[in-house]
């Protein structure tokens, strides 16, 4: 029967005394393992000993670092504490500035340890350890590996995925509490409510004879065995029907009963077929199911975000998506969702920037994915160039090392100094960069000035005096015009005067 549309599509109507009973709550037990290598750098470590956790982080975790049976874990939670080796090039420039003052080697290792994913927790039920020195059968390379089992029992909930066992699935949509499911003669409550419109197309008649069967048999506390091909018939199942009295009003067989609402006491206009039938749980639980992402990974290539809840992605806006949008004239949210929150690098920082310092958004630029084909076509040798409405090309600029999807510490406090420096500073920089680029002729050693005259020449070592300072030492010096002049260093004025 229909249920104020809450079976609306194949969706399912369930009594909230099937929850509170455990009739189809589940035990769910996930593996989890980590191995301890070597690596180049040197061995993995399995210990309790991880850099920067805080203590109440391995509250839970034994001497070597492994969670203890019947902890009560959640997402993000260590399992298993284990550390390894680093090399100079991974260290943190907080980790290089530390060494440069203390002169000391910071502890060369990273925290690698094995952590709950996203989405799941438990009770830990079980550890295996298997070892060298056990004589357990180990990869190359593998000196541990630690095995965590955690179990998770879960109760049926809205959205979680039933069946039948004639293809006739759907998901929960609603549970109602016992007082409101509708009821029978007798004050016995449904437990189940189905679509009745999900028979006809389908030609699965299995499950109406199901039901029928199931009534009578659970009237005269039968169990019985039906083979698809060789069970009961049709007219079996009739004539059990008029031996048990289950008939309508006239006194016929239709398989139907009256039922009432159980919110009014009312009885539905029309009777209702009724019955007992197999229901089961599928594995399609809305738990690992459900996901949302702010912001995340992306990928190298295409620098959209990644798929799937395992990668922590975002969701597919697809090609009749774009349609729908479109349609609908949401041509704003449309070009936000294809940039900005898409491969629109550029935008991506522009964005962020904006919103922090609570300006305007910028205008989207150009996506990853067209630079993309722009490379493919030329890998091709094909030489594409984009073009403005006033002819002339447009330049596509390539990603560089500045551009961070969020600034890090690190750029924010380049930018803040940037930014203190005076006008003059920046004007004597840009005069010395312009310098850099003439050839300037010398005209002094020394002049009023203190400023080094001789960017274009180049200084080059003469003859010594075989002692440890220049003074006397002989130099050559060779200017823009190809010229050279000789001259020595003298320590007092005298000696200067003489050369």
């Amino acid at each position: 029967m229909e249920w104020e549309g809450y079976n609306y599509e194949d969706a399912i109507l369930i009594s909230e005394k099937l929850v509170q009973d455990d009739v189809f709550t589940s035990i769910h037990i996930e593996e989890h393992e980590t191995e301890a290598r070597d690596t180049k750098l040197g061995e993995e470590e399995i210990t309790r000993d991880i850099p920067n956790v805080s203590e109440d982080a391995l509250k839970d975790l034994d001497a070597d670092g492994i969670i203890r049976i019947g902890a009560e874990v959640q997402p993000g939670d260590i399992l298993v504490g284990k550390v390894t080796p680093k090399g100079e090039t991974e260290l943190t420039p907080e980790e290089r500035l530390l060494r440069a003052i203390f002169g000391e080697k910071a502890r060369e290792v990273r925290d690698t340890s094995l952590k709950v994913p996203h989405g799941e927790g438990g009770i830990v039920v079980d550890v295996k350890i298997f070892t060298r020195e056990n004589k357990d059968e180990l990869s190359p390379g593998v000196n541990k590996l630690v095995r965590v089992y955690i179990a998770q029992k879960r109760k049926v909930q809205v959205g979680d995925k039933m069946a039948g066992r004639h293809g006739n699935k759907g998901v929960i949509s609603r549970v109602l509490p016992q007082a409101d499911m509708p009821f029978l003669a007798d004050g016995t409550p449904l437990q189940i409510v189905l679509n009745p419109l999900g028979v006809p197309s389908r030609m699965n008649i299995g499950q109406v004879l199901e039901v029928h069967l199931g009534l009578v048999c659970k009237q005269l506390g039968w169990k019985i065995a039906t083979p698809v091909f060789d069970g009961a018939t049709e007219q079996d199942i009739k004539s059990l029907f008029q031996e048990n009295n289950i008939l309508n009003p006239e006194g016929k067989v239709d398989g139907k009963i009256q039922v009432y609402d159980g919110r009014t006491g009312e009885p539905f206009e029309n009777r209702v077929t009724v019955g007992v039938q197999y229901m089961i749980k599928l594995i399609h639980l809305v738990d690992d199911k459900i996901h949302a992402r702010s912001i995340g990974p992306y990928s190298l290539v295409t620098q959209q975000p990644l798929g799937g809840k395992a990668q922590f992605g975002g969701q597919r806006f697809g090609e009749m998506e774009v349609w729908a949008l479109e349609a609908y004239g949401a041509a704003h949210i449309l070009q936000e969702i294809l940039t900005v929150k898409s491969d629109d690098i550029v935008g991506r920082v522009k964005t962020y920037e904006s919103i922090v310092k609570g300006n305007n958004i910028s205008e989207p630029g150009i996506p990853e994915a067209f630079k993309v084909l722009l490379k493919e076509l030329q890998s091709l040798a094909l030489d594409i160039k984009v073009l403005t409405e006033s002819g002339e090309e447009l330049i596509i600029r390539e990603l560089d090392d500045d551009d961070e999807a969020i600034p890090s510490a690190r750029a924010r406090e380049a930018q803040e100094q940037e930014a203190k420096i005076p006008e003059e500073e920046l004007e004597l920089v840009s005069h010395k960069e312009e310098a850099a680029e003439e050839e300037i002729e010398p005209i002094s050693i020394f002049d009023t000035d203190d400023e080094d005259d001789f960017t274009g020449a180049e200084l080059f070592g003469g003859e010594d005096d075989d002692d440890d300072d220049d003074l006397g030492d002989k130099f050559t010096l060779f200017d823009s015009d190809g010229e050279t002049d000789d001259f020595e260093l003298f320590e007092d004025e005298e000696n200067k005067d003489e050369d």
